[in-house]
């Protein structure tokens, strides 16, 4: 179930819904506001609105690049189970056996 959280950032007050816990949203918007301060001291002349489109073009940025990092670690996974599957078939040869043969 959603709820209503006031949060604060970079000064202004929002509202919004998540149906994450507390500690999620303040990590959140303690997140976004650090990046903010970070670009805003980065940037001498920089407008809030400026400051804004900056954090969210960083965060995109972060997004695509953990995206890109999960697709290539699952395509690596895949390849070296494929890798293996072909190893186990290689080295695997299914001999008939009597069940009175000694092991």
């Amino acid at each position: 179930m959603k709820k209503r959280f006031d949060i604060m950032v970079m000064g202004r007050e929002f509202s919004v819904l998540s149906d994450k816990g507390d500690e999620y949203v303040d990590r959140i918007v303690r997140y976004v506001n650090e990046r903010a301060r970070e670009i805003g001291e980065a940037s001498e002349n920089a407008t809030a609105l400026d400051i804004a489109i900056l954090v969210a073009l960083n965060i995109a940025e972060e997004r695509f690049g953990v995206q890109e990092e999960k697709e290539d670690l699952r395509s690596r996974f895949e390849g070296g189970i494929e890798e293996l599957i072909g190893y186990i078939d290689e080295k695997s040869t299914i001999i008939p056996c009597d069940a009175r043969d000694s092991l």
